[in-house]
């Protein structure tokens, strides 16, 4: 991707079944579990570089003894330093006893941190909110009673916030602060208080002291009417995963299918992620045996081991989110393989007239490194269209084929490049926008030498353009310096057109270059009135109930095609200094369709959103945009 926007969030829960001699005994090592984590978290680094969290929790602890450890890290490289921050605590137990331990498992499941039975990571772009420690989950909500204590993360963004912040406060609540996670927490809280209360009330009355209940809560506890009582009103998209601490814990799924979840579950493990992949990877098993967790559903584990899925929420129409698919999940999961390089084959036919079907002068490459296999579907989509060129010519040729003809025909092959390298990390020590602005442009080199200077035709793929600033700064500039007759950026997504709530960090509708061209073509046309409508129908809906609220917004596209606003993307990011013609393409609706069937999920694109919450968050988008307010809509 050319324009940088935050990842999703990445969960990984993995519950041991066994006790920790089995793994000693078959696979040579207590710290299972540990390695796995690490394993389920680093396969995941893709879903969030700015902070990295553990969580190992005991069952059977000994009074007095901790039975949940955390780590948490914003540094450089996070999980790395959460897991050195996990063997330094293991070495230094193990150093403080002398080194007398290390083979004792009986004192190893007692002092040594980590040495759990449940592990919880989670992998954490900042969407909200600046990025410190405090904010990186898990996140704990701490009690001396062991069924009162919960620990939290997910990949989640909720809508409505504020609504839920003031149930809180009715509810006789002083939350420490206002955060979607916080909110979260408490809610979860609050009910899991309400749970132990009225089990204890039941089995007070019947004659049991406060040491057995505490026994029979830990059996007792219904997770399940916990997370149907808390979540009853969450707009948003989430997969929730939190650890009770005696044991039970839980991975809960919003009923749209907005964020994906996925689960594998065999006599040793549980185990639940952001991602199929990683589970295939981590513990070698066919893709047969990984299910996703669906819609509105949880999956719960209790701490007898007995795994249960439940309904928490009834589904709704299924709108898992398609930038999954086409950017955020890693591509060595076998579908989202497929479904990029659909993505990529489909486009074809716009490319091709695009450079008026001159394939003999045009070199094809891709942004490096996420349009990668879009562009392989590319490849395959001119590829097949030079087949059926080629056997045209050969049969006009008839019975008089000269083998000359025939050899020259028959190696006609699309040119391709690696043109653009990508410096990766160029940016991160800059810090004023000067500066910034001066060096944004060399992010990307080129291999000279690729191009014939005012003949060749350049087509670049990109997974997707969302603000055209590094596009515009950047990459147009450096692609120029090359020559070519004619840049052809093809995007493999549609138009971004509306901000993202449901996790993206994509809320401010007037950072994208859609809206923007569609903006300049309304005032070209003297339809100024029309953003004046807007704005008025959006401030009448202002102070609504979210569920009353309508994306009035649509209209701002409504008298423009899609090609009319590509075409004025293509003179917005093209400035004086690029000699070459230049074209943006983008991916249509029906084909982002077509290749991602099972993930229909297309609110940034066509303002569809699947929760009356969105169309909040886009109505306040944009009265930001037309008051000129530098704010996040939700």
């Amino acid at each position: 991707m050319s324009d940088q926007i935050k990842h999703e969030c990445g969960i990984a829960v993995l519950r041991l079944l066994k006790p920790i001699e089995y793994y000693q005994e078959k696979y040579g090592s207590w710290q299972y579990g540990i390695n796995k984590l690490y394993l389920l978290m680093e396969k995941q680094h893709n879903r969030g570089q700015d902070g990295a969290g553990t969580l190992g929790l005991k069952l059977n602890s000994i009074a007095g003894k901790k039975y949940l450890n955390r780590t948490r890290s914003v540094s450089v490289n996070p999980i790395i330093d959460c897991f050195n921050q996990i063997f330094t605590k293991i070495n230094d137990e193990f150093a403080n006893n002398n080194n007398q331990n290390k083979k004792n498992l009986d004192w190893i499941k007692n002092n040594i941190p980590f040495a759990a039975d449940l592990f919880m990571g989670h992998l954490r772009y900042g969407t909200f909110g600046k990025n410190n420690v405090e904010l990186v989950h898990p996140v704990l909500r701490v009690s001396n009673w062991k069924t009162k204590t919960l620990a939290l993360a997910g990949n989640f963004n909720l809508t409505n916030v504020d609504e839920l912040f003031q149930n809180l406060i009715k509810y006789g609540q002083h939350p420490k602060e206002y955060s979607d996670t916080i909110t979260a927490l408490e809610l979860i809280g609050l009910f899991l208080d309400d749970e132990n209360q009225k089990l204890f009330r039941e089995y007070k009355n019947q004659g049991f002291n406060n040491h057995e209940i505490s026994t029979i809560i830990e059996e007792k506890i219904s997770i399940a009417n916990i997370l149907k009582a808390s979540t009853n009103k969450w707009d948003g998209g989430y997969v929730m995963c939190g650890v009770v601490g005696h044991g039970d814990a839980f991975i809960v799924r919003d009923p749209w299918g907005i964020r994906p979840a996925y689960y594998y579950c065999d006599d040793e493990v549980f185990v639940a992620t952001s991602e199929r992949p990683v589970i295939q990877t981590t513990f070698n098993v066919p893709i047969e045996k990984i299910h996703e967790i669906e819609p509105g559903f949880a999956m719960i584990i209790k701490r007898s081991g007995l795994i249960k899925k439940e309904m928490i929420r009834v589904p709704e129409e299924k709108t898992a989110c398609s930038f999954e698919r086409i950017y955020f999940s890693r591509g060595t999961d076998v579908d989202i393989n497929k479904e990029r390089q659909q993505l990529g084959e489909l486009i074809v036919p716009q490319i091709l007239d695009a450079i008026n079907f001159d394939l003999e002068n045009s070199v094809f490459s891709f942004i490096p490194n996420t349009a990668e296999l879009a562009f392989y579907g590319m490849l395959k989509g001119v590829e097949n269209y030079l087949n059926d060129f080629k056997e045209k010519e050969i049969l006009k040729m008839g019975n008089n084929i000269l083998n000359d003809n025939l050899k020259k025909i028959l190696s006609f092959r699309p040119r391709v490049e690696k043109i653009a390298v990508k410096d990766a990390k160029m940016r991160t020590f800059i810090t004023q926008d000067n500066d910034r602005n001066a060096l944004v442009e060399h992010i990307y080199d080129i291999t000279y030498g690729t191009i014939r200077k005012d003949v060749d035709n350049l087509v670049i793929m990109d997974d997707s353009i969302v603000r055209g600033t590094t596009l515009k700064q950047s990459i147009l500039k450096i692609l120029d310096r090359l020559k070519p007759k004619k840049i052809v950026i093809v995007s493999s997504s549609p138009q971004i057109r509306y901000p993202d709530c449901y996790g993206i960090d994509m809320a401010k509708i007037g950072d994208f270059i859609a809206f923007q061209a569609a903006i300049e073509l309304l005032k070209e046309n003297n339809q100024q009135n029309i953003i004046d409508e807007i704005y008025q129908k959006c401030k009448e809906q202002e102070n609504l109930p979210k569920e009353s609220v309508i994306n009035y917004v649509k209209k701002i596209y409504a008298n423009f095609t899609d090609e009319q606003i590509s075409n004025k993307i293509s003179q917005m990011v093209k400035d004086k200094t690029i000699n070459a013609e230049v074209e943006i393409i983008f991916q249509s609706i029906e084909n982002l369709h077509i290749s991602c069937p099972n993930h229909k999920g297309d609110w940034y694109f066509t303002g569809n959103y699947p929760t009356s919450g969105g169309n909040k968050v886009v109505n306040t988008s944009f009265i930001n945009y037309y008051e000129n307010i530098d704010a996040r809509a939700y």
